[in-house]
């Protein structure tokens, strides 16, 4: 008996002693740090999603008995409140789990462990993350960075691939590309669409328009946090996007116009990743399958090849690349104690290794990307829960996925975030200037002049 107890605690210390990263074989340290708790605070609060973390702990504790790790939920939007809260009080936890743009925030308050954080990205290898993720979080200085990159999703636009190769066409990767697509396929009279960008004055318009403007070098401010919003190349950008708009279906639009698309009458769309599940598998995708939503709609059945003949296009290319995404970032806040540091550190290690993180991942499939480029064609990753990744195969989620690469947002600008860029973003200033010029038909010259007015009373 006690050489059986022996024996497993010998185990125990063996294994604790290494972990080996998937695929890139890079050993990492993991020494032992003594007897420590540390508080985790997450913003995936949903009760399975809390199951499945504590899972993860538990099983780290296995491994690493001295440390005792507490989760803690945490709503997104009171997160920054009770950060500053716990940081008046010298509680802050030892990791958080954050919107990229709050990761961000946090270390420019210098209340973030940026110099752990950037070892520990260098230690796991900076190039095996996409680029695009790393860029977000990249501090003013560059070669150090905020946090770390975990999960996102990806927004492209997916068209019949089908479609377009019987017509000869190439992928809308390109503004020339895209808008000779929209027109080709626009075909009212047959109720058939050439393309779905948001029109109405809300979140879905702006994250169409975001990449399309990114991808002209436009943008709301500089790096000095100055308005440049009213440039040309903004004109620019939303002439084209007008452009686009009159090849929508009828009427001021918003995702839920991805019916047409899934009922075969609309030849590409702007979604995110979350629209996987939906085109893969029937349950996902009966809610865009009936003729409820739109009048001239009457509903069709499930398409089961219509997964196959999804091409996704993560990337927009006029005089730069622009992809758009969210990312989700794992950090350090700065400890007292530097054990806690330490045992932070060996957590997060132990979350990047292959089975932690893809089982953190499957928690939500298409909406939860990996943030390392290997773990994309993993094929333990690729089967996941539902079976959606394996309708798609590895070629094609390694392309999807592959637009994190260029992500890019007006709020952080040179690694500094920029404030107001995410006030005009929560009062739809963009949004509401895109319907007025779409759908209220007022110049863009005077849309601008409009939105400009509103930007500077919030900067004020």
């Amino acid at each position: 008996m006690k050489r059986t107890v022996f024996m497993i605690a010998l185990l125990i210390i063996l294994t604790s002693v290494t972990v080996i990263f998937a695929q890139g074989q890079v050993a990492v340290e993991t020494t032992p740090t003594g007897p420590v708790t540390i508080d985790f605070w997450t913003t995936e609060t949903q009760s399975d999603r809390m199951a499945t973390i504590q899972v993860l702990i538990d099983t780290f504790s296995a491994l690493n008995p001295d440390i005792t790790v507490n989760l803690v939920p945490v709503d997104e939007n009171d997160l920054v409140v009770q950060a500053q809260t716990a940081y008046a009080t010298k509680s802050l936890p030892a990791l958080f789990e954050a919107p990229a743009e709050t990761a961000v925030s946090f270390g420019t308050q210098g209340i973030s462990d940026i110099a752990t954080t950037t070892k520990l990205i260098e230690k796991i290898g900076k190039d095996r993350f996409y680029s695009g993720p790393l860029k977000v979080l990249e501090t003013t200085g560059k070669g150090s960075y905020y946090a770390l990159p975990y999960h996102g999703w990806i927004q492209g636009i997916w068209y019949r691939s089908d479609w377009f190769e019987a017509a000869g066409l190439e992928p809308p990767t390109t503004w020339d590309n895209i808008l000779k697509a929209a027109k080709y396929f626009y075909k009212p009279e047959q109720n058939q669409y050439g393309i779905l960008v948001g029109t109405l004055p809300e979140a879905y318009t702006e994250q169409c328009f975001t990449p399309i403007a990114m991808s002209n070098g436009a943008a709301l401010f500089d790096a000095s946090k100055h308005l440049v919003f009213n440039s040309p190349k903004m004109k620019e950008a939303i002439e084209f996007y007008a452009e686009l708009a009159k090849y929508n279906p009828p009427g001021p639009q918003t995702w839920r116009a991805r019916d047409y698309y899934m009922q075969g009458k609309m030849a590409m769309f702007f979604y995110s990743t979350y629209i996987m599940d939906d085109l893969a598998l029937q349950e996902a995708a009966m809610g865009s399958l009936t003729g409820d939503n739109f009048k001239d709609l009457v509903g069709a059945d499930f398409n089961p090849d219509l997964v196959n003949n999804t091409g996704v296009a993560s990337i927009v290319t006029n005089t730069s690349s622009a992809g758009y995404g969210t990312v989700v970032a794992l950090g350090l806040f700065k400890q007292d104690d530097p054990a806690k540091t330490a045992a932070a550190q060996k957590f997060l290690e132990y979350l990047f290794t292959p089975n932690a993180y893809i089982t953190f991942l499957h928690m939500a499939p298409g909406g939860m990307n990996p943030m390392l480029k290997e773990i994309a064609t993993n094929t333990r990753f690729q089967n996941d829960p539902t079976g959606t990744f394996k309708r798609y195969g590895k070629e094609k989620m390694a392309e999807i996925i592959n637009g994190l690469e260029n992500i890019e947002t007006f709020s952080i600008v040179g690694g500094n975030r920029i404030e107001a860029a995410s006030e005009i973003t929560a009062k739809q200033i963009l949004p509401q200037m895109l319907y007025k010029v779409t759908q209220e038909n007022m110049n863009v010259t005077d849309a601008m002049a409009w939105a400009e007015a509103e930007m500077k009373k919030l900067i004020k």
